[in-house]
């Protein structure tokens, strides 16, 4: 079903001297203005274009991508407010309008917030809330795996750690003794999945996956560059200390010095651990020495 609040790929069917029109099925002929046409758009043409209403609630087309379409969530800006809402800049030239009764605390301009971007009920218009709970539950069915890649918001902070919305669809819980860098609010993170619950809700981590495994063991090497080469850390050197030099947690440290330990990129030593090249260099310049 074609609706306005999401990208769509249309038809050109005929051009004017203002724009061309596009067949939007149920929603009849949209104009795409000329502001957004290339020179060459002609009839029979397809054109990828986000759908959304006019100051005169008329379905209008525009190639300018906006920060969330209807059923997603994302952090955006207040540029007014006035005496019947909030307006946020989301990226297209008409603002998306917040009423009084949709928001989770009054707006202030100049401030960013967390909103549900959805259709009002009531006359189909595009709209938004920062009453976010609303539109998202902890026990919503989902078919996530564990390990499975995910776009995270950071949302709500509490005792555990940070609560983020997950995909646009889920609550999802990431521990605070698993966080090794600074998180803020409405922040968009990558993440992963770590578990799911019996009660079928979601813990996640920020460590995961090939790309997670290669950084870290960048930020290893790094460091034992800077040290000349050798550092007095191992596998069981105290989590702490490791938050505090590499910014990652022991068990994502652990398994970076495994993989470069099987790279022969250092040796795993008693007191610590020795960068190869180095060991080898170390070697060479006593050899010299001696000679």
């Amino acid at each position: 079903m074609m609706q306005t609040g999401q990208r769509h790929t249309l038809s050109v069917i005929k051009t004017v001297d203002f724009g061309v029109y596009l067949d939007a099925a149920e929603l009849g002929e949209v104009l795409l203005p000329k502001r957004h046409c290339t020179e060459d758009l002609a009839e029979g043409d397809r054109v990828d274009v986000f759908l959304y209403l006019d100051s005169e609630d008329r379905p209008i087309a525009t190639t300018a991508r906006p920060k969330a379409e209807v059923g997603q969530f994302a952090y955006l800006k207040v540029i007014d407010v006035t005496d019947i809402g909030a307006f946020l800049e989301w990226g297209l030239e008409k603002d998306l309008f917040v009423p009084f009764r949709e928001q989770h605390r009054k707006m202030e301009p100049g401030k960013s917030y967390i909103v549900y971007v959805h259709h009002n009920p009531a006359d189909g218009r595009i709209m938004a809330s920062s009453k976010i709970d609303r539109f998202l539950d902890d026990e919503r069915a989902h078919d996530f795996k564990p390990r499975q890649a995910v776009d995270l918001i950071i949302a709500n902070s509490t005792e555990l750690g940070y609560k983020a919305i997950i995909n646009h669809r889920n609550w999802g819980v990431l521990y605070a003794d698993e966080v090794f860098q600074r998180l803020s609010y409405g922040q968009y993170k990558k993440g992963y999945i770590k578990k799911i619950r019996a009660d079928g809700k979601i813990d996640l981590t920020l460590q995961g996956g090939q790309v997670t495994r290669d950084r870290n063991q960048k930020i290893i090497q790094q460091y034992l560059q800077k040290q000349g080469g050798f550092a007095a850390v191992h596998d069981k050197t105290d989590p702490a200390e490791i938050s505090r030099l590499f910014g990652i947690s022991k068990n994502a440290f652990k398994k970076a010095l495994g993989g470069l330990y099987k790279q022969r990129v250092i040796d795993i030593c008693k007191d610590g651990i020795r960068l190869i090249d180095s060991a080898n260099a170390d070697s060479g310049n006593a050899d010299s020495g001696n000679a």
